[in-house]
């Protein structure tokens, strides 16, 4: 075995290599030419071709009648009925998540009557259609024809018809509230179990308390795969609401409905009502984008960029290969 004092250096070092340079313009190297994707140019051709004859039947087609269109889109009837749908879905999705939480929570409890509790009502929600829920609370008297407040199994105090208690908006916005509470304890129980366990057991080492883990640690890991699926939630909450026409509550829907009754324009009062529901699922899709992308915090070494970003780093490109043509030309 050889000793550190036989080790001898090399009588022969190599001479460092060079770094190439950067070949200037002039250079007589082969310039690189970026593979063209045939296959998928004429891809992107052919779809455009095809949005452009869709686009282009559906503006120019009579039928439609653009014109009716344009004088229905703002009057105070739907402008009504909008309000109420915004009004409809805002205070379901609040209403449903506070309900909903409770029920998520309910369902990671150890207690298994809590368990089973839970777990019954998110089946028999999500398993009964909308329609089906709302048609039964609106005739609900049936069933039961007063309802009153007093003694468990004992005397009643005050009493009420039932009929008398519950309209159609206010059966609309419970049927509708319940079915939310549903799915959303199954987001926010999803969201929850999407954080490793070994964020709570290194919490518990050490020494924070279980509310301020929830608090500051469970929670916001967790909004990262809530916020999604809430976002869409909110979006078919808003597209669901329509059904609630066929109770009679003047939602966008039914406003329209109400119009196109007297006038017999169905096909443009219905473009109305599509209109505003796309227009404002824009606003809602765009809102959503930058509520997820503030959680995205911590997850990713660098945050997405947003479409303004987007449109000046596209921008910025195509400034720099029109600098570098004209620079080749001069």
């Amino acid at each position: 075995m050889a000793s550190p004092s036989d080790v001898h250096a090399p009588s022969y070092v190599p001479a460092a290599v060079p770094l190439p340079r950067d070949p200037g313009p002039e250079s007589d190297l082969p310039r690189i030419v970026p593979r063209r994707h045939t296959g998928r140019l004429l891809t992107a051709a052919a779809a455009l071709l095809v949005l452009a004859m869709a686009v282009h039947s559906v503006v120019r087609n009579p039928a439609f009648q653009w014109e009716v269109v344009g004088r229905h889109f703002t009057t105070a009837a739907v402008l009504d009925g909008l309000l109420l749908t915004l009004w409809l879905t805002a205070v379901v999705m609040v209403l449903g998540f506070l309900l909903g939480i409770p029920l998520a929570v309910m369902r990671l409890s150890a207690n298994p009557v809590l368990r089973a509790l839970s777990w019954g009502y998110v089946w028999i929600f999500r398993s009964t259609p909308l329609l089906v829920q709302l048609l039964f609370w609106f005739n609900i008297g049936a069933l039961y024809p007063t309802l009153g407040l007093g003694v468990p199994f004992g005397p009643e105090f005050v009493t009420v018809r039932t009929v008398n208690l519950l309209g159609p908006t206010l059966t609309a916005v419970i049927g509708l509230t319940l079915h939310e509470a549903a799915y959303a304890a199954e987001v926010v129980r999803g969201g929850v179990l999407s954080v490793d366990a070994g964020q709570t057991e290194a919490a518990q080492a050490l020494g924070i308390g279980r509310r301020r883990t929830l608090r500051r640690i469970v929670i916001p890991q967790a909004m990262r795969s809530i916020v999604p699926t809430a976002g869409n939630m909110l979006i078919g909450t808003l597209k669901g609401t329509s059904i609630v026409s066929v109770l009679a509550v003047h939602d966008l829907l039914y406003s329209v409905q109400l119009v196109y009754n007297q006038t017999y324009q169905v096909i443009p009062l219905l473009m109305v009502a599509t209109l505003w529901y796309v227009a404002v699922t824009t606003v809602l899709s765009a809102g959503q984008f930058y509520v997820e992308r503030h959680y995205a915090r911590g997850s990713a070494r660098a945050l997405p960029p947003t479409p303004v970003q987007r449109l000046r780093a596209r921008l910025a490109v195509v400034r720099a290969r029109l600098a570098r043509a004209t620079a080749r030309r001069g």
